[in-house]
């Protein structure tokens, strides 16, 4: 389930394959996500107002390379025409991910915005892989999350612009039967490495329904999650658009190193625990990606290039039921 690139996608559903990759310096960063049912998307949002929806329809591939003078972020929302799938190989347009022997490819050509800018290379993840872990997110278990590269190491090799670096590297999938912001109203996610060489990622969800789901994991490349104790969830400074962030790593201090995305309903930060340990972490609040507002400013970054759709009128719609 995990791993295959064409398992079945419900209406209004979801699929989504997450990389995020730190360098050995750790002055850079790289994430890529791969999205069947784009869950951020203002236009399949708007879509689904008028009707069930075709996930296969709203496809993209997000890459955002963070360094220090010349960070790039791509995400072009495609429709099913160019949308190509088999077990191991994922086309969306012109950049792909298959699985080869023992890694993941990663080919990227992609279009940065809202600048205009080419964003072009190879990623290469080594294995292990895994695909015997999945965890529900919600007592229903209509969205699972699930580790396949806990800990691992990438290489990226770019020609556009000229960057080649390696570092460690980690990858997972989530899949979903309806909307994120149908069962969640925010969640704190965060991954770190362990000192025994496994990875503990926390997920941090509060439900809809006013529930919530605590996962706290030490996940290796082979063998059980082990469970971690809960400890009490500590707030971290908010973001400049005022999104909340909160970690769970017990009586460490936690600071926040580098805020790598601050958008009006998500951030992504690099945060520190301990003398020397680096974490992963996201902060995603769906009440705020409901905002019709926040779903207006969206298309500047996350233009839509479809056959027979002009975007004008998709933004016209954001506005009404």
């Amino acid at each position: 389930m995990l791993r295959a690139f064409d398992s079945p996608i419900p209406h209004d559903g979801y699929r989504w394959w997450y990389i995020d990759v730190v360098s050995d310096d750790g002055q850079h960063g790289l994430t890529i996500i791969a999205m069947i049912g784009s869950v951020f998307s203002p236009y399949y949002a708007h879509a689904r107002r008028r009707a069930s929806t075709d996930p296969r329809n709203h496809c993209a591939l997000n890459v955002a390379l963070y360094q220090r003078h010349r960070g790039r972020w791509a995400l072009t929302e495609r429709g099913r025409e160019d949308l190509h799938t088999s077990a191991d190989h994922l086309r969306i347009a012109t950049s792909s991910l298959r699985w080869e022997q023992d890694q993941l490819v990663v080919d990227i050509d992609e279009r940065c915005a809202p600048w205009p800018r080419r964003l072009r290379g190879t990623l290469r993840l080594d294995g292990p892989f895994r695909e015997d872990l999945c965890f529900a997110l919600d007592p229903a278990g209509r969205h699972q999350w699930g580790p396949i590269a806990p800990a691992t190491r990438a290489h990226l090799n770019l020609d556009m612009p000229d960057v080649r670096w390696s570092g460690s590297a980690y990858l997972d999938s989530n899949a979903g039967d309806e909307p994120l912001e149908k069962a969640f109203r925010r969640w704190h996610w965060s991954r770190h490495p362990a000192p025994d060489g496994s990875t503990e990622v926390h997920y941090d969800v509060d439900l809809r329904d006013g529930g919530q789901t605590l996962l706290a994991l030490r996940i290796p490349n082979q063998g059980p999650a082990l469970g971690l104790p809960a400890s009490q969830r500590e707030a971290l400074p908010s973001t400049g658009w005022q999104v909340t962030r909160a970690s769970r790593f017990g009586t460490t201090p936690t600071r926040v190193v580098r805020t790598l995305e601050d958008t009006p309903f998500y951030a992504r930060s690099l945060l520190q625990t301990g003398p020397a340990t680096l974490v992963m972490h996201e902060s995603l609040d769906l009440d705020r990606f409901r905002q019709r507002w926040v779903q207006c400013l969206l298309p500047f970054r996350m233009p839509r290039v479809a056959s027979g759709e002009w975007p004008a009128r998709l933004l016209r719609g954001f506005g009404s039921r």
